[in-house]
């Protein structure tokens, strides 16, 4: 990394590299440490020293933005919303690895005095996300005919945010957020695990009748919602997050622009419309692809 930065010479860091998958930090925690906080260490060390070496308007512009979660929090009640000033209970190792990391990023900034920002968000949906997620999990299952696996009551419940608008976010905190804050973003798009399954299945009812749709024709399945599959609720499972953004908002100006009808829409119809890509993100191809592209051995990212 220091040689990276001595060749780049970055005017700024965002640090959105991290082992996201609660599940997979159920099963293995191993890498999520790794990554999440040793990752973290890594940029935030090597940063330090290149700033010192940085002089007059170089130094005074540099910026380490660390992209986190709202996960931090741990679980909200049936009222309230997570601020800024929310304690943090962090309930899974992915969660406790994310929270270990901002904890590190606060401490360089009152230690070392590196210009930091921290963004905490909700939990993000749109195209290209990996296909472990819930919402191109559903949609890719219930396009193949495939079950549609609800944790418990499937009423845990998650606030949306567009990855457009969590971007717009983040360049938002970049350019003009105060160094050492802190700040939330949230799409106010709070929906059950139950709801967001049975909005897709809807969707995709009208955009690929099961009538029209081989793997789900021959069997004579009415509906999409029909795949759905209660499983055994994940170990410690928090029941719901939601997420305060007047921070932001209001220091800021940032609002989201997508509403979750269009965004949903859009999300469901980029996967029907990109199943290579998807094919390419499940076989591990995409290695390939980054080799041959920037020559980064397989494996390595």
């Amino acid at each position: 990394m220091a040689r990276v930065f001595a060749e780049a010479r970055p005017a700024a860091v965002l640090n959105l590299a991290a082992e996201t998958h609660v599940d997979r930090s159920i099963d293995s925690p191993h890498p999520f440490i790794d990554t999440n906080i040793v990752g973290t260490f890594a940029l935030l060390d090597v940063a330090r020293h290149f700033v010192a070496g940085l002089r007059g308007e170089e130094r005074a512009a540099f910026r380490f933005l660390h992209v986190s979660t709202d996960e931090v929090y741990g679980s909200l009640g049936s009222k309230g919303r997570f601020s800024e000033e929310t304690p943090y209970a962090p309930n899974s190792p992915y969660a406790a690895s994310k929270a270990s990391a901002d904890h590190l990023v606060r401490a360089y900034f009152h230690t070392y005095q590196l210009p930091v920002l921290l963004t905490n968000c909700s939990n993000n949906y749109g195209p290209r996300q990996f296909p472990e997620k819930l919402i191109p999990l559903v949609v890719l299952n219930a396009v193949d005919g495939r079950p549609l696996p609800v944790y418990g009551d499937g009423g845990n419940i998650r606030d949306w945010l567009h990855v457009d608008d969590h971007c717009a976010g983040l360049l938002l905190v970049l350019g003009k957020g105060r160094l050492g804050e802190k700040y939330n973003i949230g799409g106010g798009n709070e929906r059950s695990n139950l709801e967001v399954v049975d909005l897709i299945c809807d969707a995709l009812d009208e955009r690929c009748p099961p009538a029209a749709n081989a793997a789900l024709a021959s069997r004579h399945v009415p509906s999409y919602r029909a795949l759905k599959t209660f499983v055994p609720d994940r170990p410690g499972h928090d029941r719901r997050y939601a997420i305060d953004p007047s921070k932001v908002e209001n220091e800021l100006g940032w609002l989201p622009q997508e509403s979750w009808a269009t965004g949903l829409q859009k999300t469901i119809d980029w996967y029907s419309e990109n199943i290579q890509w998807i094919d390419r993100a499940r076989s591990g191809a995409y290695r390939s692809y980054y080799e041959q592209q920037y020559g980064v051995e397989a494996g390595s990212r």
